[in-house]
């Protein structure tokens, strides 16, 4: 399945999951769709039927609410059945709102509460470094996720450690919560700010696959700083009246309904 195929197929199983429970982080879990299937699909050097494969590459989901993308991706591999997406935020479910690693088969830290997600991500950096295993450690985190401090000590401290085997995915969809970001705290300009903080930096369209996968082969050759990915990105991407919700789809009812018309709109 090609990065085309596998996003259309992450899309589905997303909504699919969302619409199990009937509300869901909806929003900003479509929105970094085409980067996850543009990493598994051709970058992430993981094996689904050994998912604790010593020197593997790893994602940490610091916008912990996007979960659902995450199980849509690592069930779209194998990870686990497809079928278990049903569970989602259910009693007794291995996939809750946000990631746990005690929790979900593939998910490699626990994320949620907005901005440690990318300390963990930077310390698993350093740890691959001393262990020189070669593994490559990936982070998306939210643009409204940004504003947290804790966020800026982790990007100068991956700087200091010159961590070229780390690369910053920032989903900018240019909402968050309850508003637009730049009505809450405006972050931009980040490739600035992050070439200001040391990385190398690259803004690229995040719904465009084929620029994602030059960015990443771009950080994966840079030499001596870690690399941040700063992806322009539409909320609720793929389902038209979903990008309309605007701010409301971050977190917003999703009925079996609504999940036939949009089912209709990926085919």
């Amino acid at each position: 399945m090609d990065c085309v195929e596998r996003a259309k197929e992450i899309r589905r199983l997303t909504l699919e999951c969302i619409a199990s429970i009937g509300v869901g982080h909806i929003g900003g879990s479509l929105s970094i769709v085409d980067t996850l299937a543009v990493l598994y699909t051709k970058h992430m050097r993981v094996d689904p039927s050994n998912p604790k494969m010593k020197g593997r590459d790893r994602l940490v989901m610091s916008k912990g609410h996007a979960g659902p993308a995450l199980y849509a991706t690592l069930a779209s591999f194998g990870y686990f059945p497809k079928e278990e997406l049903k569970t989602l935020n259910k009693i007794g479910t291995k996939l809750p709102s946000h990631c746990n690693m005690n929790l979900t088969t593939g998910v490699d830290m626990t994320t949620g509460s907005l901005g440690q997600g990318i300390s963990c991500a930077v310390g698993l950096a350093i740890g691959s470094k001393i262990a020189k295993d070669k593994a490559r450690i990936y982070c998306v985190i939210g643009d409204g996720e940004s504003q947290e401090g804790q966020v800026w000590e982790a990007v100068m401290l991956a700087t200091q450690m010159k961590l070229n085997n780390f690369t910053l995915f920032v989903d900018n969809n240019k909402m968050q919560i309850d508003d637009l970001t730049e009505n809450v705290v405006n972050m931009e300009d980040y490739e600035k700010k992050f070439k200001a903080f040391g990385f190398n930096a690259i803004r690229v369209d995040g719904h465009n696959l084929e620029e994602i996968d030059g960015a990443i082969d771009k950080a994966k050759k840079c030499k001596g700083k870690p690399t941040a990915i700063i992806l322009d990105t539409v909320k609720g991407k793929g389902v038209k009246f979903i990008e309309e919700t605007g701010v409301g789809n971050h977190s917003m009812p999703f009925s079996a309904e609504q999940l036939e018309n949009a089912l209709k709109e990926l085919m």
